[in-house]
């Protein structure tokens, strides 16, 4: 048995399901986007002839939901098979959106650049419990923002051969990062059979998709590439701040982007995903580590679930603005909800402030949280230790069960030993290693992970050929793009710069 969790009764899924279709046949949602409008119109599809938005008849919902597939597989640069999505299997993924960067090294928050991303890249690389990439943060601090999304997918792929989440920025931006992909397969029919990248497709609300998300759906899904449908559903402003009506909003969202995109090419794999947050009425916040959100999370993707769908959701992240006890209280907590609810892309990690800063220190303490979470889920089954009563005698006999042979064998798989981001000394150990404090563990292991990290070769035409797309796209084609900086050993942080950090922090 694996554990698991469902907030939602059949009968109550069966109405939220009736509801979103009807507000899809009678509302309608707005389709800004003229090509993919035009093609929804050939389809057959009307559109209300008051408010012009584009209405789905729930027989056509029916039709998308079972053209697309229950499962799909992400392959690596080098076209190996490496995660799964679909089912109950949960993937955690650093988030996505970033604008800044909490600098591990002076504790300011600042605009990032491309080094830093450099940075993030590789120690993502080696992250056992981080199953892919995500660009999780723009690098607008050094490049043209016209190029930062192919920029950072260029990045990724040069820097590391797992998948990534990535997303374009404009109208026009999936070409080219679609041609960036296929310079790591055999050519267009390869990176369809063994896709590299899953695409964002946000849904901006009020039952509206706009310019830029419905031209990105459409060429993502002619070009093969499987999308996540991110609504952002803000409890309490633009949709209900009850439960069930906002899940009602959220899975109209999301059925109304996976119809149009089996509409424009059956059967291309579709994650039903999401970014849901409450909106705090005192301070205008929209926290998406609110317990509200969670909930939201948790009961869309038991919706989703019911469809046999694969589904994504922003979880096991942070709102506050440090790593702090509040930052893993939160993470924590929804990166367990999130493995209970067996949802298979979970974005968030690494992420703080509302997922606007991410931290390279708070990605190296949530591997550890990710795969705690992890290992609770694994299925629940006897161990040599049914019955029990062999080692009932065993430990009256010798008084501990330390080297039973039961013990020897099985405490490897058993026994979950976080890593030194933790603290799992005694008190008189802790002291003799100088009192490390969560900042200092974390510091130490970004360090110790990024001198770690093992370079990896790209062909120098592939090369040349992603530079090129890349500067035909910058308005200032003479502007050189940023220097990738080289693998070095990272220099050990001096006295002074720890005292400033902890300055700045207390």
């Amino acid at each position: 048995m694996r554990p698991s969790l469902n907030v939602l009764q059949d009968d109550l899924i069966q109405q939220i399901l009736a509801e979103a279709k009807r507000i899809l046949s009678e509302v309608g949602v707005e389709v800004r986007g003229a090509a993919l409008h035009g093609r929804l119109l050939d389809h057959g599809l009307k559109t209300d002839p008051a408010t012009g938005r584009v209405l789905f008849p729930p027989d056509v919902v029916d039709t998308a939901v079972a053209s697309t597939p229950s499962s799909f597989t992400l392959y690596d640069r080098d076209g190996n098979p490496h995660a799964e999505l679909g089912g109950d299997n949960v993937h955690f993924v650093p988030g996505s959106s970033g604008l800044k960067v909490l600098d591990h090294r002076t504790g300011h928050t600042r605009l990032a650049n491309t080094a830093d991303f450099v940075e993030y890249v590789r120690l993502a690389d080696g992250l056992p419990h981080i199953a892919y990439l995500a660009t999780a943060f723009s690098t607008n601090d050094d490049i043209e923002p016209q190029i930062s999304d192919a920029w950072r997918l260029f990045l990724c792929l040069t820097q590391s051969r797992k998948p990534v989440v990535s997303g374009a920025f404009t109208e026009h931006g999936v070409p080219r990062m679609t041609d960036m992909m296929q310079l790591f397969r055999r050519d267009r029919a390869d990176l369809i059979a063994r896709p590299l990248s899953i695409f964002t497709i946000t849904a901006t609300g009020s039952f509206r998709y706009s310019e830029d998300s419905c031209q990105n759906l459409l060429d993502c899904v002619e070009a093969g590439i499987p999308v996540e449908i991110v609504p952002v559903t803000l409890m309490g402003l633009i949709a209900p701040v009850t439960l069930v009506g906002a899940t009602v909003f959220h899975v109209a969202d999301v059925l109304a982007g996976l119809t149009m995109a089996q509409i424009v090419k059956p059967g291309a794999p579709v994650l039903f995903g999401g970014a849901p947050a409450a909106f705090h009425m005192k301070a205008a916040t929209s926290p998406m580590a609110a317990i509200e959100a969670l909930h939201l999370d948790v009961a869309y993707t038991a919706v989703a679930k019911s469809l046999h769908l694969p589904t994504q959701a922003y979880m096991a992240l942070g709102d506050g603005k440090f790593l702090d006890a509040q930052a893993g209280a939160e993470t924590f907590g929804s990166a367990l909800l999130a493995a209970l609810a067996g949802i298979n892309s979970v974005s968030g990690p690494g992420m703080l402030d509302y997922v606007l800063v991410f931290s390279l220190a708070k990605l190296v303490f949530d591997d550890e949280l990710c795969g705690q979470a992890l290992r609770f889920v694994r299925p629940i089954r006897p161990q040599n230790d049914l019955p029990t009563l062999d080692l009932v005698r065993e430990l009256l006999a010798e008084q501990h069960l330390i080297t039973a042979p039961h013990t020897m064998a099985h405490w490897p798989q058993e026994l979950y030993l976080p890593g030194s981001t933790f603290d799992r000394d005694n008190r008189e150990n802790w002291e003799k290693a100088g009192r490390p404090t969560l900042d200092k563990r974390t510091f130490d292991e970004v360090e110790r992970r990024l001198a770690a990290y093992e370079p990896i070769e790209t062909d120098a035409l592939a090369l040349a050929e992603m530079e090129r797309l890349m500067v035909n796209g910058m308005v200032d084609g003479e502007r050189p793009l940023p220097a990738i900086p080289p693998h070095i050993r990272p220099t050990k942080p001096t006295a002074q710069s720890r005292e400033r950090r902890r300055t700045r922090r207390s």
